[in-house]
């Protein structure tokens, strides 16, 4: 059936056409129906901890029950100089205010909090010294609108205009998030065009064809604008999230993946022309032998990201599916659009070098040889000296530790970072991002003398550096908020461990003070970035174990072995930890980071494992095939000099487009980009070609135990994806497409009898129906490749076809969470059960 299916799309160069065709009819209708990326991307969210944590109820309360506190504040820093820098600020405020509170002032103004406007706030608002004053300038609609940010600008000329002798800075939430989008800002465009430029020049020196450089390059585009447009359809249906970094890291990974794909399979097209003068069957004997492989990259890439929706954290939970649509469409158009576009252009696509030389050219350079001889000749000290370089690479990790300030992410200068430094200079570490003090209590406390007595105790913590001088009450009178700031960095580790002290000492004071059934929440930036570091270190366990056991399944069931699996997934670990305390040393010790992304770390596991794996799926694949005819130390051999050059060329394209993410202004991209590139050429350099086949070498026959090599002649051409046929199979078939038709009809039913109704009932049912057949239908994928022997391409094309159904339950879920058509008033939990 594989056979006959390429037959059909690759049999000549009309059938090919009709492929091309059909890409770009696709993309084409896509992209005229979807909304623009942009318009869908969500910044914010991907920045909050869960929304079940403590510190998001207390921000729901504090918008509840204080008015106006909806509003996003923009705090203006006035900073006076010289010897009457008193005098100068004070006079700057009253003209900065009148010019804030005329009817001209920005749409977005809802009113100015000054000494001139509350001079009862005068102890809040000025520093000790009287040199600097705040004012405080709440403004209505949404930070990502462009209004909103236009109106930002204008507060900000016109505080720089009135500002006289002073210095003047706009920072706060609304200064913070415009500058967000600023550094942002055309960052995309200029990360693309470099990236096609870096891809361009590396894939030129690679062919030595212009036209065979650009086959990658024209596969990317066109899986990139499908992945983006059917992402936008999604994102804007509420199924899925996208934000501003996912987008920039989908860019260099479609980049990476789609021209390693490329490479592999072009090169065991110009191997496969060696004995094949017909391109169309040359080209279909490529496919048929890399398919396993690219299958099985593509796969673990894809379940990899899926893994994330384990996680709880936004950050992690949001950014797998995307990344997840836009690898399997990059596979898609790998096994289709590249080789038909190839076919189609002919033997121009070798020009000017010809058929015959590129072919000659996939035997392998001799420097493969070299290594390859090395590695037979002294297997013990090329593994002893590898591992002892990781090892040292690693000991950069006692320098690690964590930065949760959004700011000093920047490396860009931007005015809201040179406010809070003003302000942290003038009212101390804490004033920057002040806590807010929930507690709410089953009685009136408006009349009560509790509030006073917990604001005492609250002013005594160690941590506190002072309380706000008058509680304020909610409209309930039930609930009362204290303004606790901190005497510490409020981004830092310890303002962090502050966070749970402070909260369990108010619950002690208001239990002291006889509130029955008091409930204690702290909100504000430290308390939200305590529950988001929460949440990280659980989701970055769970994340890992899941990751790991994803890509050991993978290779257990590619490779066949229960031993290889488990020495390669300790290689990939080796490479985590090496690329790791490199990057913690290079960024953080060398160029000086306030410390490593709370999210990098998480983020470079899972794409270093689930790429980096790669490289060891294509030559352990290429190790399995060589088996055949040869022993195992010469069909490791034999492997590392026919995958050699083309692995190497993928990885050092890989590790060039992540390395593009260095440009960008952002620390977490840097790091992040940064650690990719480092990992993915040790995997591309050492672990692959040196490590590998090295610990091969010394199992011998046990490398992929308990299967015993069995040397046999090769197939004969046409018969190399020979698989066995019978009732089981094709029972197994009806099953599958049974199985996925009966799903679709069900999800269609449960739309149109559950909307707008949908009940928490009916989408349990539904869930929990497809969770036992999924797991049915997964064992029953394993029975049959055990029992038939088949090949990974069929077993996992068939098992992901049954693994579309239960992520259609949790799209459908997270729909209807997010457009409220759940009939219960409280959110229910995840149809995932949280580990």
């Amino acid at each position: 059936m594989y056979s006959r299916m390429l037959r059909c799309l690759l049999g000549s160069r009309k059938r090919a056409a009709v492929v091309v065709a059909f890409w770009v009819l696709i993309a084409g209708l896509l992209a005229g129906v979807a909304p623009a990326l942009e318009s869908v991307e969500d910044n914010a969210s991907a920045n909050l901890p869960p929304a079940a944590s403590d510190s998001m109820k207390a921000r729901d309360l504090v918008r509840a029950q204080l008015p106006g506190q909806d509003a996003t504040p923009a705090i203006i820093v006035v900073h006076g100089e010289g010897t009457d820098a008193a005098a100068n600020a004070r006079e700057a405020v009253s003209r900065i205010t009148l010019a804030l509170s005329d009817t001209a002032r920005p749409d977005h103004v809802a009113s100015v909090i000054s000494t001139v406007t509350a001079p009862a706030a005068t102890a809040e608002l000025v520093s000790q010294d009287h040199g600097a004053q705040l004012v405080i300038v709440p403004m209505t609609g949404s930070p990502s609108d462009k209004s909103f940010q236009n109106a930002v600008d204008k507060v900000r000329s016109l505080a720089a205009d009135r500002a006289g002798a002073t210095e003047v800075a706009v920072t706060g939430p609304a200064g913070i998030a415009t500058d967000t989008v600023k550094v942002f800002s055309g960052g995309d465009k200029a990360m693309l065009l470099a990236t096609i430029l870096l891809v361009l020049v590396i894939l030129l020196a690679i062919y030595r064809s212009p036209l065979m450089a650009l086959v990658p390059l024209l596969a990317v585009g066109v899986a990139m604008r499908v992945a983006e447009t059917t992402g936008a359809l999604l994102a804007d249906a509420g199924i899925i999230t996208v934000s501003s970094q996912t987008a920039s890291i989908m860019t260099v990974l479609l980049f990476g993946v789609g021209t390693d794909y490329a490479l592999i399979i072009t090169a065991r097209y110009r191997e496969a022309l060696l004995d094949e003068a017909d391109r169309p069957r040359a080209m279909q004997t490529a496919v048929r032998w890399t398919a396993e492989s690219v299958l099985a990259s593509a796969s673990t890439i894809v379940l990899a990201m899926f893994a994330l929706l384990v996680a709880v954290s936004p950050a992690l939970h949001g950014f797998g599916p995307y990344l997840a649509l836009g690898v399997a469409v990059m596979a898609l158009v790998a096994f289709t659009f590249i080789p038909a576009l190839v076919l189609l252009l002919g033997g121009s696509v070798f020009w000017p070098g010809g058929v015959a030389k590129a072919a000659e050219r996939s035997r392998g350079t001799g420097i493969w040889h070299r290594i390859a001889a090395l590695v037979a000749r002294a297997p013990v000290r090329v593994v002893t000296a590898v591992v002892a370089l990781l090892v040292a690479m690693s000991a950069g990790l006692l320098g690690y530790h964590e930065s949760f300030n959004t700011l000093s992410g920047f490396r860009a200068a931007t005015e809201s970072e040179r406010g809070q430094h003003l302000i942290q200079e003038e009212y101390g570490p804490g004033e920057i991002a002040p806590s807010t003090v929930v507690v709410q209590s089953q009685d009136d406390l408006r009349s009560s003398t509790a509030p006073a007595s917990i604001a005492a105790v609250l002013a005594s913590v160690d941590d506190v550096s002072r309380v706000g001088q008058h509680p304020r009450f909610g409209d309930d009178g039930r609930t009362v908020f204290y303004d606790v700031v901190l005497n510490l960095d409020p981004y830092s580790s310890k303002a962090l461990d502050a966070i749970g002290p402070l909260k369990e000492t108010a619950q002690a004071a208001a239990d002291v003070a006889g509130l029955k059934d008091a409930t204690v929440l702290v909100a504000g930036e430290t308390a939200q970035n305590a529950d988001i570091r929460s949440a990280l270190d659980r989701d970055t366990t769970f994340v890992v174990l899941l990751v790991l056991a994803i890509v050991t399944a993978v290779l257990i069931l590619l490779l066949r072995s229960l031993l290889a699996p488990f020495y390669l997934v300790a290689t990939l670990l080796l490479s985590f930890l090496a690329t790791l305390g490199a990057t913690t040393f290079f960024t953080v010790t060398v160029l000086g980071d306030e410390g490593i992304g709370n999210r990098v770390t998480a983020y470079i596991f899972v794409f270093l494992v689930a790429l980096g794996v790669d490289y060891n799926i294509f030559i352990m694949s290429r190790f399995k095939q060589e088996l055949r005819t040869l022993p195992p130390a010469k069909a490791i051999s034999a492997a590392l000099m026919r995958t050699g050059g083309v692995v190497s060329s993928a990885g050092l394209i890989l590790a060039a487009t992540f390395s593009v993410l260095m440009t960008q202004p952002i620390r977490e991209l840097f790091q992040f980009g940064f650690a990719m590139a480092f990992g993915i050429l040790l995997d591309t350099f050492l672990i692959r070609p040196l490590l590998v086949p090295a610990v091969v070498c010394l199992l011998g026959d046990h490398a992929l135990w308990p299967a015993r090599p069995s040397r046999r002649t090769p197939p004969p051409p046409g018969d190399e994806t020979a698989i066995p046929a019978g009732r089981l199979l094709r029972a197994f078939t009806w099953i599958a497409v049974i199985e996925a038709c009966t799903w679709a009809g069900l999800l269609i039913g449960m739309y149109f009898k559950y909307i707008p109704k949908t009940t928490e009932l009916g989408v349990r049912i539904f869930g929990t129906l497809h969770g036992v057949a999924f797991i049915a239908y997964v064992l029953l994928t394993v029975l049959v490749a055990i029992r038939l022997k088949w090949r990974l391409g069929r077993t996992t094309l068939l098992a992901l076809l049954a693994a579309i159904p239960p992520f259609m339950t949790v799209a459908f879920e997270m729909w209807a969470r997010r457009t409220g058509r759940f009939t219960e008033p409280t959110p229910a939990p995840h149809l995932i059960p949280s580990p």
